[in-house]
């Protein structure tokens, strides 16, 4: 017996057409997936509010993006930063 897919946009029903059942599954996703602390390394990140991510080890507070601690424009400014030293 084949497992059944698991649906993130689940809560929405048949309501509000694919495109938005889609977008709002990956941001689910991206929301509720594994992320590694950028202190010590562990996948124990947990999202406090809207862009504010916390260690679930080492306490390490910090803030991101949204829906992922971090974001394409953070790293594209990271590696700039570090381009220019």
């Amino acid at each position: 017996m084949s497992k059944p897919s698991r649906r993130l946009s689940k809560g929405l029903g048949p309501r509000y057409g694919f495109t938005v059942r889609r977008r709002y599954a990956e941001v689910v996703y991206r929301r509720r997936r594994k992320y590694k602390c950028p202190k010590c390394e562990l996948s124990n990140l947990k999202r406090l509010s809207v862009g504010v991510w916390q260690c679930r080890k080492c306490g390490f507070t910090f803030a991101g993006g949204a829906y992922a601690p971090s974001t394409k424009v953070g790293e594209a400014a990271a590696r700039t930063i570090i381009a220019q030293k």
